[in-house]
């Protein structure tokens, strides 16, 4: 039956191959480009610039431009079933420069690498599904870890996707955590940082699970959460979004309370709805305000350098966006969540500016 069924699909596609004209053909491939949308820069002292990449929201992205023999055969068989992001949140990239996206609309993770023009989906392992992934990260062998906060567990993920093991499992039915949902990973140290954000705790684990030190408690002082989400470890330094205290916290590895910035409000510089949080090559720290629908960039000190983003669908523009990640590249990537897309953009550094100079 396999081999008749090949045999009438190569037939059909000579048909098809012979039947269509090639003004028919060329229509479909060579069409017009539409003139591409002007994006700003943002530029800034010392030749820094921010300047926009690219959107993107579907597996088909990866192949722009099919083959002649690709486009014959989704016309006979039909267009194939392309994954898309529902609601992207967390963002990573590997060592492979792939990225990786968690997706608590789907359900699953979306693995896009774009220099291989490859798709990788996960949605579970041993019998149980993804059901909300917010976080996600990897370790130095490029696994992916990623917090369900529905389930209250880690599913963890090998290099070629995969499903390896839980971290935090008590039960089939039961996770260690209560709302597991930012988590980073030391890669030289093998140190898993979590954040609980209903227990209001920090727990550092070994790769393995095993609890090493947790640390965090409710409240409104030094070191005290009121439902801590996204974690960065820059350095010696742990960032954390304490979401409901409208400010992000400096933590040495240990728990201990080094500095804040934040305030709640509505107006630039002041926090409402802190999301997605990542540091630059230059140590900027980028914090989504959700509700603002746009990126303010800080410095370490707190003071506030600049925002990029405003409400719209557009090239650069945002709605309700969640995760955020740089790069070692400096690439900025922003989940835009309403517009289910994921935006990139690219920092210039003063360093990378001066390079260009010579």
């Amino acid at each position: 039956m396999r081999a008749i069924s090949i045999k009438r699909a190569s037939a059909a596609l000579l048909g098809c191959a012979l039947v269509l004209s090639a003004s028919q053909l060329r229509s479909g491939t060579r069409q017009r480009p539409t003139p591409a949308l002007v994006v700003p820069v943002i530029t800034m002292d010392g030749g820094r610039r921010l300047e926009f990449v690219r959107a993107f929201s579907s597996e088909k992205e990866l192949n722009p431009n099919p083959s002649f023999w690709k486009r014959a055969v989704d016309f006979v068989a039909g267009a194939p079933d392309y994954r898309r992001l529902i609601r992207p949140y967390g963002i990573t990239t590997d060592s492979r420069g792939r990225i990786i996206i968690a997706d608590p609309g789907a359900g699953a993770v979306h693995i896009f690498d774009f220099d291989k023009k490859k798709y990788h989906c996960l949605e579970g392992g041993k019998g149980e599904d993804l059901l909300s992934p917010i976080g996600v990260a990897v370790d130095a062998q490029d696994n992916i870890y990623v917090t369900d906060s529905i389930s209250g567990k880690i599913f963890v993920f090998g290099a070629d996707g995969r499903f390896r093991r839980f971290v935090g499992r008590v039960s089939k039915s039961e996770g260690f955590f209560k709302r597991a949902t930012g988590i980073a990973i030391d890669q030289r140290q093998g140190e898993l940082f979590v954040t609980d954000t209903l227990r209001d705790k920090i727990f550092v684990m070994d790769l393995g699970g095993h609890v090493l030190r947790e640390f965090g408690s409710r409240g409104s002082g030094p070191g005290e959460f009121n439902f801590p989400t996204e974690l960065v470890l820059r350095g010696n330094d742990l960032l954390v979004v304490d979401a409901m205290n409208f400010r992000v916290q400096m933590l040495d590895r240990q728990g201990h309370f080094l500095a804040q910035f934040g305030e709640p409000g509505d107006g630039i510089g002041t926090l409402f709805r802190p999301k997605g949080m990542s540091v630059d090559s230059e140590g900027n720290i980028y914090l989504v305000d959700a509700l603002r629908e746009a990126v303010q960039v800080f410095g370490r000190d707190g003071t506030l350098l600049y925002t990029f983003g405003r409400s719209g669908g557009g090239p650069g523009e945002l709605q309700l966006p969640s995760g955020l990640w740089i790069d070692s590249n400096d690439r900025v990537y922003v989940a835009d969540s309403y517009n289910q897309r994921v935006q990139m953009f690219q920092f210039i550094s003063a360093k990378r500016a001066a390079g260009e100079k010579r």
